[in-house]
């Protein structure tokens, strides 16, 4: 277990931070609180911090190529135009489920610029979530079923294989990946985690990041860790945080060698009292870079 020095990023305590995302082209860093309806900017160089509060939870976000963001909200996908002094944000196209049980989760840009985002079934008493894709304004379903909460989505550098986790299995799978038609085949099983929080529980895969030699990093909810894992699922490291319940990472800086950490806030009191930086924005120095995010293609 690799001990690098962690700093705060950013003070504040998000109640559900989720999906960071590193603009390159600003050298900033974007991300959600989920429950506080709420998009967040932070400039590391200056400091300088922005928020836009929408109207319904914000899950995850993309780079668009005509500037601004693509916003996955429960009720669907938009646009948000970052660069307007007030908040405007235009519908793309409307949410594909039923809202009053599901909302858009985690997702990522593929290298062909299509956006990948999964469902969380909210009831969560059976596998009911989705996976959908976003191309050039349009909404196809990808799959449907077989998760409940659908996260860590994540490319290999070639583009040949696409990660998914389902955080409430506590299974990371792998998928055969066609760039051309944005098909997947061939799913098995990349790392299952232990389910047993009675033995050698380690928290379940939350959101994940791919670095630029190929490993699979994943954000271990409510197992206070980071692991690195090889291609062919060899665990190679693990990064200690001073909380328990990381959500998502990202690469991000001028040499994409800090990790960006988000993390739940809204937790229990005695779990707070141990962990006083939940909620809070992280930020790890690595060895490995990470890689530029493809930006959403209109």
């Amino acid at each position: 277990m690799s001990a690098p020095h962690i700093e705060v990023a950013y003070d504040a305590v998000m109640q559900t931070g989720e999906c960071p995302l590193w603009h390159d082209e600003e050298q900033a860093l974007y991300w959600v609180d989920i429950p506080a309806f709420t998009v967040h900017r932070l400039d590391p160089a200056s400091g300088a911090h922005r928020a836009w509060r929408l109207s319904s939870e914000p899950a995850s976000l993309a780079v668009s190529d005509n500037g601004g963001l693509i916003v996955a909200m429960r009720g669907g996908f938009y646009h948000l135009d970052t660069g307007a002094d007030d908040v405007r944000i235009t519908e793309i196209a409307p949410a594909p489920y039923d809202t009053s049980v599901a909302r858009f989760n985690d997702g990522r840009v593929d290298p062909a610029g299509r956006f990948w985002v999964g469902t969380i079934y909210e009831p969560r008493d059976r596998p009911a979530a989705e996976m959908f894709v976003l191309e050039r304004g349009e909404i196809r379903k990808a799959w449907s079923g077989g998760m409940t909460n659908s996260n860590g989505l994540g490319f290999s550098p070639d583009g040949k294989t696409m990660y998914h986790a389902d955080t409430t299995a506590h299974l990371v799978r792998r998928f055969d990946f066609d760039v051309d038609g944005g098909t997947v085949e061939n799913q098995r099983p990349f790392m299952q985690f232990s389910a047993d929080k009675a033995n050698n529980y380690g928290g379940r895969p939350d959101g994940a990041a791919v670095d630029s030699e190929g490993n699979y990093w994943s954000a271990l909810f409510e197992g206070g860790r980071l692991v690195k894992l090889s291609p062919d699922g060899e665990l190679l490291d693990e990064i200690a945080l001073p909380l328990r319940c990381p959500t998502m990472l990202a690469f991000g800086g001028a040499d994409l060698r800090t990790l960006y950490v988000t993390s739940a806030g809204a937790r229990p009191e005695a779990e707070l009292a141990q962990y006083p930086l939940s909620g809070k924005l992280l930020a790890i120095r690595v060895d490995v870079a990470g890689r530029v995010e493809t930006a959403y293609r209109n």
